[in-house]
């Protein structure tokens, strides 16, 4: 692997912050650099507003990770996120022919693209075409056809899309950031990849990316990627109904929610007073801490109840027995792990991200899990890649061998 190759960077271009990961992938092991992370101001729900604010944060988060890191940024695998992403489950398959043959890789790439297929809207496009299982002469459960005998293939497919401009005015975005982008990645996607343990994934569990501006849904049964979805409540609304309850700026909503929310009276250990800053120029106040989850906690619900109904329409509800899953910076707001518990009687969990060697505990967070994933993924796709070249290698070498 040349010394350039063995860089990878994970870019999370959110509605509230923006990060750049600089990791080091050896042929074991992908090892955390440095991480920059910027406040982003030119993105509402996974839309950029503003281009140019945009290649700011962008610059300025890449160029914190490379100051730390010594190493110049060229490249980026880049999350997509926010309220235009869809996810649909779809079915294909090919005839091998009259007789039974030997699958090749090339027939599992032919059935995949006719599950592919679907009728998409002008504006969109495929994202990702994550496979759930293979049919082989109506024997269904395969992980794997590739060298088994049939006559007809086929395979179910869950399709994730995006807004084709959504997606390409972020790809702009980094470009003029100088950063060029290697990879598109569904965010939930990229957080299961730092955040899920197989078995939750074998068992079934949906995990929640709490972005500012929306949320990001991903579900896991069987091992794979059975339904993503968004629902547009993030963290940022829990801030905005601080501010105007109490009348006070979106910074100090912002801080009084990350130090001193619950995010239900009914959890509160106690009913302390807290100083907050009020708007313009009148002088700073007394609020305390029950307030501040009278506030909140219509929000949580509403929040909770959007997942619920999203789940129960597409008939999953049942199927997560290992639970509810956390990422994202709205993961933090105390005491919505334990609300979702009592609103889905299921176990909850707050992310944290791991795969990454040296990850220092500052970087170890919810809020992280996303462009941690983002490396990982693209760690997994280059090792992929080289193993699809070592045996196209080895293939070729085995036939000019037999040719001599």
């Amino acid at each position: 692997m040349g010394k350039r190759d063995r860089y990878l960077v994970g870019l999370d271009i959110g509605s509230t912050k923006t990060c750049a990961l600089i990791a080091e992938q050896d042929e074991e092991q992908v090892r955390f650099l440095a991480l920059g992370a910027a406040e982003s101001k030119g993105l509402r729900k996974g839309i950029i507003v503003n281009l140019d604010a945009t290649v700011s944060s962008i610059r300025r988060a890449v160029e914190e990770a490379e100051g730390v890191a010594g190493v110049p940024v060229e490249s980026a695998v880049m999350g997509v996120a926010g309220g235009h992403v869809r996810g649909v489950n779809s079915r294909g398959g090919i005839t091998l022919g009259n007789r039974p043959r030997d699958i090749e890789r090339e027939d599992v790439r032919r059935a995949v693209d006719a599950a592919r297929n679907i009728t998409l809207p002008e504006d969109r496009e495929v994202l990702h075409v994550l496979p759930h299982e293979f049919i082989v002469d109506a024997q269904d459960g395969i992980r794997d056809p590739l060298g088994m005998l049939g006559q007809r293939l086929e395979v179910n497919v869950h399709v994730v899309t995006a807004s084709a401009s959504a997606t390409q005015n972020l790809v702009t975005a980094a470009n003029r950031a100088g950063i060029l982008i290697s990879d598109t990645v569904l965010e939930p996607l990229a957080s299961a990849e730092s955040c899920l343990l197989q078995d939750e994934r074998d068992l079934g569990c949906c995990l929640l990316d709490i972005g500012g501006g929306t949320t990001e849904l991903i579900v896991y049964g069987g091992g794979v990627v059975r339904h993503t979805s968004a629902i547009g409540v993030g963290g940022d609304h829990f801030t905005n109904d601080l501010a105007v309850g109490l009348r006070t700026p979106i910074p100090e909503a912002e801080r009084i929610k990350q130090h001193h929310c619950r995010a239900a009276p009914a959890l509160l250990r106690e009913d302390m007073a807290i100083e907050i800053a009020s708007v313009g120029d009148r002088p700073r106040r007394t609020v305390f801490a029950r307030m501040l989850s009278e506030i909140i906690e219509p929000r949580a619900q509403e929040f909770l109840a959007l997942i619920h109904d999203d789940l129960q329409r597409e008939g999953i509800l049942s199927l997560i027995p290992a639970g509810l899953v956390f990422a994202g910076g709205g993961a933090r707001l105390d005491g919505l792990a334990e609300l979702a518990e009592q609103a889905f009687h299921l176990p909850v969990r707050i992310a944290e991200p791991r795969g990454l060697v040296d990850l220092p505990e500052a970087v170890a967070l919810p809020d992280y899990a996303t462009v941690a994933g983002l490396v990982l993924y693209g760690a997994r796709a280059r090792r992929s890649a080289q193993q699809r070249s070592g045996n196209l290698v080895a293939k070729l070498k085995a036939m000019f061998a037999g040719a001599s």
